[in-house]
């Protein structure tokens, strides 16, 4: 099976290295192609493309990944899947690996998650991923023990549906003490938990305000800049991580979090589980409440619409 690797930490992160080295082992035609720099947070962004001809790359000798193409990318996750599937670097992988990534990728964090992105990115091509990742321990990092559940999940999921997107997360245990693996719901704890921000001493006691200009390039774009009146000042915004390691419930100045669920991914990887989690995206809303709401601002708009037409008319005579 013709098998990427890409990763949202960069080229040189040990996670790729380890997440390639088992996909080749187990036998698959293995390409490694993920960012030159770190691109974590990027979610599916693939950047300004539009203001670009072209996205440079290198190529690179990673430790263990002897005979292993492997390629540095000026571009983000969801890039360098979009342009490996659209057979930049030869014909399009069968399956997409992304990962490891060092820190987990539950709940609400997915939607941010470069990991998590990429791999969503290659559903978009109906070629099936999993994204992969270890909850954040310091060193040495039991990098075999999402690699290993990876492939053995990879050795599967050539039977599901095109397209199938799985998200592994597995807790900082060798493999031997792992506790075991389960389905994982997606939990409600997000990747921030609380956000306060801290200004300087400036008259009015606002956030400094943006003015929003009409770029040069293109009348539709715009580009904002910090106004340089004398009253205002810039200022920081501190952020508090979740943990993600108990279940309490997080306080700050944001509104407040909901503890972590019984059998969520959050959950099942603090007990010592590893998580399995299927994932869409792109896909319309079919929840009934939304769609009753969308059906009666359609009629409203129209009925709207009728109002003017008929106003306009009236007054033209």
């Amino acid at each position: 099976m013709r098998v990427l690797i890409t990763n949202d930490d960069g080229i040189m992160a040990p996670g790729i290295a380890a997440l390639a080295a088992s996909a080749s082992r187990a036998g698959h035609e293995v390409l490694v192609a993920a960012p030159l720099t770190d691109y974590s947070g990027s979610s599916a962004a693939v950047g300004p493309v539009y203001e670009r001809a072209s996205v440079s790359y290198k190529a690179f000798d990673l430790v263990g990944l002897d005979g292993i193409p492997s390629y540095g990318l000026d571009a983000s996750p969801a890039l360098s899947v979009l342009l490996c599937c659209l057979g930049a670097f030869g014909p399009p992988p069968e399956l997409v690996l992304s990962g490891i990534n060092h820190g987990a990728n539950i709940g609400r964090s997915v939607l941010h998650s470069g990991t998590v992105g990429a791999a969503l990115t290659a559903a978009h091509f109906h070629i099936s991923a999993i994204a992969v990742s270890i909850k954040y321990g310091p060193d040495p990092v039991p990098w075999e023990t999402p690699a290993a559940l990876a492939q053995q999940l990879a050795g599967k999921i050539a039977g599901a549906p095109a397209g199938t997107v799985l998200n592994l997360n597995v807790p900082n245990v060798p493999l031997e003490q792992l506790k075991g693996i389960s389905w994982g719901s997606l939990g409600r704890s997000g990747l921030i938990k609380a956000a306060a921000a801290g200004m300087g001493t400036d008259r009015s006691g606002t956030l400094p305000r943006l003015s929003v200009q009409a770029s040069a390039r293109t009348e539709s774009s715009t580009r904002a800049r910090l106004l340089d009146a004398p009253d205002q000042t810039t200022g920081s915004i501190t952020l508090e991580l979740a943990s993600y390691a108990t279940g309490s419930t997080p306080t700050g100045l944001t509104t407040e979090m909901p503890s972590i669920e019984m059998d969520t991914d959050a959950d099942l990887i603090a007990r010592g589980y590893a998580s399995v989690t299927p994932l869409a995206a792109t896909r319309e809303s079919t929840d009934p409440a939304t769609s009753t709401f969308v059906r009666q601002a359609i009629e409203e708009m129209l009925d709207l619409r009728a109002d003017l037409r008929a106003t306009a008319a009236t007054d033209s005579v």
